[in-house]
């Protein structure tokens, strides 16, 4: 089976999955349980027999408190200042991927060929029936070549952290040279690691397993059914693993949103509270505080399996843009002094554009009518608010006299 599609048998519990992991987390080293009530959103219903919520079936979702108490910690961490968050993230990254290199080691011995024939699901390979309703691995999107697809655009909300560090780039010492280096030897480094570890993790079980058996601790449960008890140690590490996997990139996304308000309530575009900067740690702690209130109204209340779509399709839809915006620039105003410049640009503009609107196709008409909702809301804010206040517009050239948190780390 391919690499896409068993990240979309996988991923088809990703709702709540960070808020499953924490709280398997809890139980498991502090044996301290979350009621399903207090740990979703009034959209959802527990129907699972088995699992940390098997005695709650038929509880009604209220809030999601542990989605709610990480984005608090995240936020105070932002506040405190970018040199920090940076130094906590190194932390988190040398953890995560330290347990990731261990589960490809350990786990490569014990992977069944059997499992890998065929690499992708075939068109012929059946249904599964869980608790929550019927899989049908011959729907269109759910095997071959068009499954990889879908489980691209799913696996595509992983590396969404990776375009938002160049939103930081005021706050690093030698941004022309640092940040393309960075972001691309991140990017092949753990695409690769990405790949290695599906690899593993779909030798070790079938394929239909995840969805009946392991669900969120999916990675946990091949481990203990394929590796035996005495791997039981490595399954507890990669509950830290993904905690911190999903913590780090919440922490990148909340940075990286943040500074592009930032800069574009310099320019106008959006009220200035957006561009005040806590007079001790120099960073934009309003905008901070406000974005935390937002992300927790969608954490607490809106399952995140709906949310992680909107991401995953919002953020192909802007790098459409990007891809033809450079295209296009790079024709029309071929003059223009470019710190970053795309190599290549009539071959890899066309192709990223192409790519990301096939990735979209995937994602199904649900998530298309909320991109355009969302889409008439910015346009909204734009034409009502942002063409009347725009600096550049009316021939400004006012930049940021005083860039947040200058202290940062290479």
């Amino acid at each position: 089976m391919g690499f896409g599609v068993g990240v979309r048998s996988g991923c088809r519990y990703r709702s709540n999955w960070l808020v499953a992991i924490f709280q398997y987390f809890l139980e498991t080293f502090f044996n301290v349980h979350v009621p399903f009530a207090l740990s979703h959103s009034p959209f959802e219903v527990s129907t699972t027999t088995t699992g940390m919520y098997a005695g709650e079936v038929g509880a009604h979702g209220i809030v999601n408190l542990p989605a709610i108490f990480i984005l608090l910690m995240l936020t105070l961490l932002l506040i405190k200042g970018t040199a920090e968050s940076a130094a906590v993230n190194n932390v988190i990254v040398i953890v995560k991927v330290a347990i990731v290199l261990m589960i490809i080691a350990f786990g490569w011995s014990f992977i069944n060929p059997a499992y890998h024939t065929p690499y992708m699901i075939p068109a012929d390979a059946g249904s599964v029936t869980t608790n929550t309703g019927t899989v049908n691995y011959a729907d269109t999107f759910n095997h071959g070549w068009l499954g990889v697809l879908r489980g691209a655009s799913v696996v595509f909300f992983a590396f969404i952290g990776f375009d938002a560090v160049s939103t930081a780039a005021q706050e690093a010492k030698n941004p022309q040279k640092d940040m393309p280096k960075g972001i691309l030897v991140s990017l092949v480094f753990c695409t690769v690691l990405y790949i290695l570890f599906s690899h593993v993790l779909t030798g070790l079980v079938p394929y239909k397993e995840f969805l009946l058996q392991g669900k969120e601790a999916s990675v946990t449960y091949a481990i203990t059914a394929a590796m035996g008890g005495g791997y039981g140690w490595l399954g507890k590490l990669v509950t830290v693993a993904i905690l911190a996997g999903f913590s780090s990139v919440i922490l990148v996304m909340l940075l990286g949103q943040t500074r592009v308000f930032y800069t574009m309530s310099i320019d106008g575009l959006i009220p200035s509270i957006f561009s005040k900067l806590h007079p001790k740690f120099r960073t934009p702690y309003k905008s901070q505080w406000l974005f935390f209130i937002m992300v927790s109204i969608f954490g607490g209340f809106i399952p995140d399996s709906i949310v992680g779509d909107m991401v995953s399709i919002g953020t192909l839809f802007a790098f459409v843009l990007v891809c033809l915006g450079i295209f296009i620039l790079r024709r029309t105003d071929p003059g223009i002094t470019r710190p970053f410049k795309t190599p290549l640009y009539y071959i890899v503009c066309p192709l990223g554009a192409l790519i990301c609107l096939c990735m979209m196709g995937s994602e199904g008409l649900e998530n298309w009518l909320r991109l355009f909702i969302w889409m008439a809301i910015g346009m909204v804010i734009y034409f009502t608010y942002s063409i009347k206040h725009s600096h550049v517009r009316h021939g400004k050239t006012e930049s940021a006299n005083d860039p947040p948190n200058p202290k940062f780390v290479e």
